[in-house]
């Protein structure tokens, strides 16, 4: 098949970027894929496992001549990156990301895009709680999701192309406005993880559990917790300061239901617990059903698979 772009550029070499050009390899997606990173010790790690076909030492020679310029770097940092390279951008190029926070993502990059350079943003709902160049693996977006975001005025052709790559790296693809997915991920993505690192927080806040017991009896769903909590501080600060409103309405709407549930327990009202559980149980069975897990999850320990 012929490549969907001849020269992709991946700023910034982390979990995301490492799987997407391991992917796109595996499909010949592209005729080259340059990689930058900002520190020297990663771009040495991407040259050593042979990651990226080229690995740049500036980010100019990386976005130079690339008919598509990912940005896979925390949210925080896109804006001063796609100031930076925005000179260096050749016309008709597509700028994309895979920032977990859109609104903010499209605010921050938008007004550095060239006139004649297309912007569809995205974010791959994938990920593992490794970071880092080395933690890649081609087979992390297959079956997973990927949402594309177009901004207004988003050249129709730049969009079905970005799609054509993430439907060959193995994604299932949609489309969906920043705000909307700005709400959608604070459901089943940002407050579960402020969530997750709440609880590890509070066990290590509790002295009277030690912490071998902790580690010894985590099986009992504590794990689950921690391996959610694992996850890249930097990427998880930008996040909730990013996508701030929607979290903040989500986490209202937590803590209303956190307290009914109290209420039920403190007053032994063990029909409402019964009903809540039944209720949240189907959800499950709806995420096993749409092909997003299976019954028995290996929640995150199985290993990478290259």
């Amino acid at each position: 098949m012929s490549h969907v772009y001849e020269r992709v550029a991946l700023i910034g070499l982390g979990l995301i970027a490492s799987s997407m050009f391991w992917a796109i390899r595996r499909g010949d997606l592209a005729g080259e894929v340059t990689g930058y990173a900002r520190s020297a010790g990663t771009r040495e790690t991407a040259r050593r496992i042979g990651l990226c076909d080229r690995v740049c030492d500036t980010l100019e020679e990386a976005v130079s001549g690339a008919d598509l310029v990912v940005l896979c770097v925390p949210v925080g940092a896109m804006g001063a990156v796609a100031e930076a390279m925005a000179p260096h951008l050749k016309p008709g190029a597509t700028v994309s990301d895979v920032g977990s926070v859109k609104k903010a993502v499209i605010d921050a990059v938008g007004p550095h895009i060239p006139e004649g350079v297309h912007f569809v943003p995205a974010h791959p709902l994938a990920g593992t709680e490794h970071s880092g160049p080395e933690s890649g693996f081609a087979t992390l977006f297959d079956n997973r999701w990927s949402l594309l975001v177009p901004v207004v005025g988003s050249d129709p052709g730049a969009v079905a192309r970005l799609r054509a790559l993430w439907e060959g790296m193995g994604a299932n693809v949609e489309e969906m406005d920043a705000e909307h997915h700005d709400l959608v991920l604070a459901v089943t993505s940002h407050t579960p993880h402020l969530i997750a690192y709440t609880m590890v927080g509070v066990a290590d806040d509790l002295r009277r559990v030690t912490d071998s017991e902790v580690i010894k009896y985590s099986a009992a769903g504590f794990r689950d917790f921690t391996r959610i909590a694992a996850s890249d501080p930097t990427m998880w600060r930008d996040v909730f300061l990013t996508n701030k409103e929607a979290t903040l309405e989500i986490l209202g709407r937590f803590t209303e239901e956190l307290f009914a549930l109290q209420r039920a327990i403190r007053t032994g009202d063990g029909e409402q617990l019964f009903d809540y559980f039944t209720r949240t149980r189907a959800i499950r069975r709806g995420i096993i059903e749409a092909g997003q897990d299976t019954d028995a999850p290996d929640f995150g320990r199985a290993g990478a698979k290259k």
